[in-house]
């Protein structure tokens, strides 16, 4: 929107540059103030051609006076012209101002009233992606790694796919598709394993628990791991693990954020858990 509305700005000043200088132009005053010395000039000698053929008799009085009058209203004529000149300046400048203030404002009134506000956001420039076109897209991809199943990328993403789309069954079918790719990658095993675990009744023993471990054998940081990790862990109630592998991902989480406090519950939860198992002389189920 603010670029939409810089470029506006210079296409009205644009158009100014050509409606204004024309108004605002002065004329020379010089030239003005000479034109009427001049003009009284004229005048005046004149007049003074009247007064010599009166003195001389070759004009009578009557005919002198009706001269003189004459001469009078040309003056007034001419002055009457100067002062109307100098209006129409007056009115042409105030004009320049009034367009100068009123072609802006105008504009921007006019596309406010009938304008498309929403247009200028850059959301409505970014094309709306629905669940329908979501489920069509994948279909698509679906349809085309039949026809090429060694696409071992294309395997993984829809594995991903299905997954965030609550089709686990699918995603893991689709991730033993990739396995060989799965098998490299320790945020694909976390994900195959999460999409397992899920998919089998929401338990992560057996062999989500065997993808879990060879995650952290690949990047021992992992997030998505270490947090399934923990709840494997606590799940078959070696709760000290549990906590342990949940220390490690607190230290990664920003200490004031809603994820480390969420989290740091969980480990006081393990910890006392832990203690109360140590109490009574149970050893953690390995």
């Amino acid at each position: 929107m603010t670029a939409f509305l810089i470029a506006a700005a210079v296409l009205v000043a644009i158009s100014l540059l050509f409606l204004l200088p024309p108004l605002l132009r002065r004329q020379d005053v010089h030239a003005e103030a000479s034109r009427k010395a001049i003009n009284a000039a004229i005048y005046r000698d004149q007049l003074n051609e009247l007064d010599r053929d009166l003195d001389g008799g070759s004009l009578s009085r009557e005919d002198f006076e009706q001269g003189r009058r004459e001469l009078q209203r040309r003056l007034l004529e001419d002055a009457g012209v100067a002062d109307e000149t100098a209006a129409a300046k007056h009115t042409a400048k105030r004009s320049a101002v009034l367009i100068g203030l009123m072609v802006p404002l105008a504009a921007a009134l006019l596309y406010f009233t009938l304008g498309n506000l929403p247009a200028l956001s850059p959301e409505a420039a970014r094309p709306k992606i629905t669940a329908r076109k979501i489920d069509e897209m994948v279909t698509r991809l679906a349809a085309r790694l039949e026809k090429n199943p060694d696409d071992l990328k294309g395997w993984a993403m829809l594995a991903r796919s299905y997954k965030a789309l609550g089709r686990y069954e699918e995603a893991v079918t689709a991730y033993g598709k990739a396995a060989k790719l799965v098998d490299q990658d320790a945020q694909l095993l976390s994900d195959y394993a999460e999409a397992l675990a899920i998919a089998t009744g929401g338990s992560l023993k057996g062999k989500p628990t065997e993808l879990i471990n060879r995650a952290l054998i690949i990047e021992p940081e992992d997030p998505t791991a270490l947090v399934l990790a923990g709840t494997a862990a606590y799940e078959r109630e070696d709760y000290a693990a549990a906590a342990t592998h949940w220390e490690r991902l607190l230290k990664q989480l920003p200490p004031d954020s809603a994820d480390a406090q969420s989290l740091g519950d969980s480990i006081r939860k393990a910890h006392a858990a832990a203690q109360k198992q140590e109490k009574k002389g149970r050893k953690p189920p390995r």
